[in-house]
C-alpha cells in the first residue's frame, strides 16, 4: 500500500477526533460559557449540519481542481475552524466555528477515497479506503479519550488547539506524500458532477448507508445508559468501554476492506446481517458486565465492516463523478447519525426500556438489508441492458465506416 495513504489517515484521525470529542466536553463547555447542557448539545448538531451541507457542496465546486490541492485546502479549512473554536468568546461564535469545522469533513473523505483507490490496483481498492478510514476508527480509541482528558485538565479550548495541530501535521503529510495529479482538471464540472446523482443505484447505495449506520447510532447514541443502568457499570468505566467500541470498529473496518476486495456485495450483506444479529442480542448481552463489553466490541465490528463496501459501491455507481458521490455518502453517514439517534430516543421516550434503542436499530438494519437487496435487484435487471448497449456501440463504428466508403 502507498505511503500516501498515511497522509489521508492522519487527516481522518484529526477529523474523527474533533467530531466525537465534543460529546465528552459538553459539561466543561457549558460551565465555561454559562449555558445549559442541552444548549451545548447544539454544538454537536452544528458540526453535523456543516458536514451534510459541506460534503456535496465543496465536492461539486472543486470538481475541476487537482484533488491534491483540494485535500490540502479542505484540511486548511479544518484547521481554521478548530482554531476559531478554541478562540470563540461565546456560544454563538462557537456554534459558527463548529459549523465551519464540519464543512470540509465529508468532502475530505469523499475526495480522499477517490485518491486512495486511484493509487492502488483494482483488487485493493476497498482495502485502500479502509486504511484511510483507519484514522477515523483509531480516533475513537486514542484521539477522543486523550483529547477529552486534555480538555478536562487544561480546558476545552486546549483540546481544539491540539486538534488544529493535528490538522497542520496532516497538511504537511498531504503536501509531501500525495502525488501531484492533473487528471482531475479534465472533470466535467459542476453540471456533470450533479448529473451523476440522478442515478437510481447511487441513491439506493446512499439509502443503504442511511439505514445501516442509522441502526448503529440508534443504539450507540444511548450506549452509556445501557452500560450503567442495564449492565451495572460505574460511570467512570464508560470511557474505557467506548474505547473498546473503537477497537471493534477498527477491526471491523480492516476486515471489511479486505473482504470487500474479494466480494463487495457479499461483505455488505454479511456486515448488515451481523449488525441485525448483534443489535437483536443487545437486551440479553446487557445483563452482565462481561457480555456487555463483548456487545460493544461486536457492535463496532459489525457496523464498520460495511463502511468501505458502502463507500466503494457509491463511487462505482457514480463513476463519472466519484468525488461528489463519495462525499454525498459522508453526508448520508451524518444523516444516519442524527436520524438514528432520534429514532432511538423515540423508543426510550415511549417507555420500552433502556435497551429499546438497540431494537429500534434492528428495524433500521433490516431496512438497510432491504434497500441493499433492492439495489442488487436493480443492478441485475440493468446488467443485460447495459450489455446490449455495449454490443450495439461496438458495431456502430464499423457500420459508419461501411457507409462512408
Amino acid at each position: 500500500m502507498p505511503l500516501a495513504l498515511l497522509a489521508l489517515a492522519v487527516g481522518a484521525f484529526g477529523i474523527g477526533t474533533t467530531e466525537f470529542v465534543m460529546m465528552g466536553l459538553l459539561p466543561d463547555v457549558a460551565d465555561d460559557l454559562n449555558i445549559s447542557i442541552p444548549s451545548a448539545g447544539h454544538l454537536v448538531s452544528a458540526y453535523a449540519l456543516g458536514v451534510v451541507i459541506g460534503a456535496p457542496l465543496l465536492a461539486a465546486v472543486t470538481a475541476k481542481m487537482s484533488r491534491r490541492t483540494v485535500l490540502i485546502g479542505l484540511m486548511g479549512l479544518f484547521v481554521v475552524g478548530n482554531a476559531l473554536s478554541a478562540l470563540a468568546p461565546d456560544n454563538g461564535w462557537l456554534l459558527a466555528a463548529r459549523f465551519l469545522s464540519g464543512l470540509p469533513h465529508g468532502a475530505f473523505f469523499g475526495v480522499g477515497a477517490v485518491v486512495a483507490t486511484n493509487m492502488v490496483a483494482p483488487e485493493r481498492k476497498a482495502r485502500s479506503v479502509s486504511l484511510m478510514f483507519l484514522g477515523l476508527t483509531v480516533a475513537n480509541v486514542l484521539g477522543v479519550p486523550v483529547a477529552t482528558l486534555m480538555g478536562q485538565n487544561l480546558g476545552w479550548r486546549a483540546t481544539f488547539l491540539g486538534v488544529s495541530a493535528i490538522g497542520l501535521a496532516a497538511i504537511a503529510a498531504l503536501a509531501f506524500l500525495i502525488p501531484h495529479d492533473h487528471e482531475h482538471t479534465t472533470a466535467q464540472g459542476l453540471r456533470g458532477e450533479l448529473a451523476a446523482l440522478r442515478s437510481l443505484p447511487v441513491w439506493l447505495s446512499l439509502g443503504t448507508t442511511v439505514a445501516g449506520f442509522g441502526a448503529l447510532f440508534a443504539a450507540y447514541s444511548y450506549i452509556t445508559p445501557m452500560l450503567t443502568d442495564a449492565a451495572g457499570y460505574a460511570d467512570a468505566s464508560v470511557t474505557l468501554l467506548l474505547a473498546l467500541f473503537g477497537v471493534g470498529a477498527t477491526a471491523g473496518n480492516l476486515l471489511g476492506g479486505r473482504l470487500a476486495d474479494h466480494s463487495l456485495r457479499g461483505t455488505l450483506f454479511g456486515g448488515l446481517t451481523a449488525l441485525v444479529a448483534v443489535l437483536a442480542l443487545f437486551p440479553l448481552l446487557m445483563r452482565t458486565e462481561l457480555t456487555a463489553a463483548v456487545a460493544v466490541i461486536l457492535l463496532g465490528m459489525a457496523a464498520f465492516a460495511t463502511g468501505s463496501p458502502l463507500q466503494l459501491m457509491v463511487m462505482e455507481k457514480a463513476s463519472s463523478a466519484p468525488s461528489l458521490a463519495s462525499s454525498a455518502n459522508q453526508a448520508a453517514f451524518n444523516l444516519a447519525n442524527a436520524g438514528g439517534a432520534w429514532i432511538g430516543g423515540l423508543a426510550l421516550a415511549a417507555g420500552f426500556g433502556v435497551t429499546s434503542p438497540a431494537l429500534a436499530g434492528v428495524a433500521l438494519a433490516v431496512l438497510g438489508v432491504g434497500v441493499a437487496s433492492l439495489a442488487y435487484t436493480v443492478d441485475r435487471r440493468r446488467a443485460p441492458v447495459a450489455g446490449r448497449e455495449r454490443i450495439v456501440a461496438s458495431h456502430v463504428p464499423q457500420e459508419a465506416e461501411a457507409v462512408h466508403h
